[in-house]
């Protein structure tokens, strides 16, 4: 096992398509919820204990072998929102296309080859982070942290929030972002035992899930998401 590679995978300049997105931060400032660090921290805080959890979990769950189909299925119900859903398999699209190219791997190739249109970005992360040589933990920390440095980085860029601040959020919630990976590895690991993927994680947050259908309607938006 290669622990840069995580570094590698976790690096905002990997090509993966993620600098496209703002994880809904751009809706969450245009509606006011967002205005600078300390309700930033909110919001990722918000984020952090359901789609970053969920996120942690699904990818954890394919770095254990769990099937790959019912993953997806089952990330695919717990996302009510088309916008978001269409966004998930963009970016676990352009994940694979990097990756291959990253860390050549015939389970790669399988993956592209079942999900031609993509799958849903954790688990794909997941897939990725095996052929990478990594572990579960690793894997859900990737999945955890880009839920939350997303909004960060996108958030410097739509308020002109000062990147000190910015990166004083990610190192406050550092150590929730540790108890979130233990939670979405053991459950990945109940559904390794035999409880099944209804057993992933299924947090919630509709107000995300409602700002991302108002987001995809919008003529003119900085970020896809």
């Amino acid at each position: 096992m290669s622990r840069a590679a995580l570094l590698v995978l976790a690096d905002g300049r990997f090509p993966a398509g993620g600098h496209a997105h703002s994880g809904g931060a751009e809706a969450a400032v245009k509606a006011g919820r967002i205005t600078g660090a300390a309700s930033l921290e909110e919001y990722c805080r918000g984020r952090l204990h359901t789609a970053g959890l969920v996120a942690g979990a699904f990818a954890a769950a394919a770095v254990l072998g769990v099937d790959v189909g019912e993953l997806d299925a089952a990330a695919d119900a717990r996302t009510p929102s088309a916008a978001l859903r269409g966004a998930a398999r963009r970016l676990g699209r352009q994940l694979l296309r990097a990756a291959r190219v990253a860390w050549p791997a015939a389970e790669l190739d399988a993956l592209a080859r079942e999900f031609p249109k993509g799958a849903h970005q954790p688990v794909v992360l997941g897939v990725v982070a095996r052929a990478a040589g990594l572990s579960a933990e690793d894997a859900a920390y990737c999945a955890v942290y880009e839920c939350v440095s997303g909004p960060v980085t996108a958030v410097v860029r739509l308020l002109s929030l000062d990147p000190f601040e910015a990166t004083g959020v990610l190192a406050r919630l550092a150590g929730e972002m540790d108890l979130v990976v233990d939670r979405g590895v053991e459950a990945a690991r109940r559904v390794v035992a035999g409880a099944g993927v209804e057993g992933l994680p299924a947090a919630s947050a509709p107000l995300m899930e409602i700002g991302a259908e108002w987001h995809a309607g919008w003529a003119v938006r900085l970020f896809a998401s």
